[in-house]
């Protein structure tokens, strides 16, 4: 098994490899087909500001729902559960509840 495992990682490693070098070497490169560093840096910052925007705000939007939703102050939370109505929890009979 761990033949059959690693033989697999060396055949994905050169599947990865062989192309970008094949690739790499049958380009000859002119004036024209250099990259501007300095945008695509500009460019991954953009991406990945508005990336950590957007995963801030639905997190944001989770939690002050959370919270919205199970204050103390909501109708739904005015009863108290079966376990809030016990003084002591620990020392509560749970067979009469449905436990």
């Amino acid at each position: 098994m761990k033949k059959v495992i690693a033989v697999s990682v060396i055949a994905l490693i050169a599947l990865a490899l062989v192309p970008s070098i094949h690739f790499a070497h049958a380009q000859e490169k002119s004036a024209k087909q250099y990259i501007n560093l300095r945008a695509e840096v500009w460019n991954e910052f953009f991406r990945m500001t508005t990336a950590a925007f957007t995963v801030g705000a639905v997190v944001s939007g989770t939690m002050i729902w959370l919270v919205w939703r199970f204050r103390e102050s909501h109708p739904k939370n005015k009863n108290p559960t079966r376990w809030e109505k016990l003084d002591d929890p620990t020392t509560g009979n749970y067979e009469k509840e449905g436990h």
